[in-house]
């Protein structure tokens, strides 16, 4: 593979995850406003908005370091699916739950995106990429983790809201 090929194939993948993230504050911003009942959910959401905004500014440094910018397209096409995506779910009765599932997978998403990244900065020889691409990928396995351990808890509470006949809304 040529080395213009693979600086190609890192500055898509670059543009892709820089849209993935603005997909990703267009589904957590959404919901971290509707959440009522479950303050440690919107306290993480929260937090890994603030690590989302970091991860874009991470991007666009690299980015610029390849004299590259985001595509304005990309962003804003996966940032529209993401609003319709956290809306699609305000209609149901366990909107929580649906949030929950989809942020799960939406994390794991990010770290096949992110290890993929790493991949084809190693192999294009551009190692001072991988340090923050590496602090992204570390901020979404932590993400994936407390979602993964919380899912649990999350569906007890709404389960035992709904029980008492009590507001299980976000």
């Amino acid at each position: 593979m040529s080395d213009d090929t693979t600086r190609d194939i890192f500055i898509a993948g670059l543009k892709n995850a820089h849209a993935m993230e603005k997909q990703a504050l267009s589904i957590m911003e959404p919901q971290v406003k509707r959440i009522e009942n479950y303050p440690d959910v919107a306290a993480r959401l929260e937090d890994h908005i603030r690590e989302t905004a970091r991860q874009i500014d991470r991007l666009d440094e690299i980015l610029t370091s390849f004299a590259e910018k985001n595509s304005s397209l990309k962003d804003a096409a996966l940032s529209f699916t993401g609003s319709m995506a956290a809306f699609s779910h305000t209609v149901t009765g366990d909107e929580i739950l649906k949030n929950s599932m989809t942020n799960f997978a939406f994390e794991h998403f990010e770290i096949a995106a992110y290890r993929s990244l790493i991949t084809v900065a190693e192999l294009g020889g551009f190692p001072a990429m991988v340090n923050p691409l590496q602090a992204n990928l570390n901020e979404e396995i932590a993400m994936a983790a407390w979602l993964e351990d919380n899912l649990r808890s999350t569906t007890i509470k709404f389960a035992k809201l709904k029980e008492a006949g009590r507001s299980a809304k976000m």
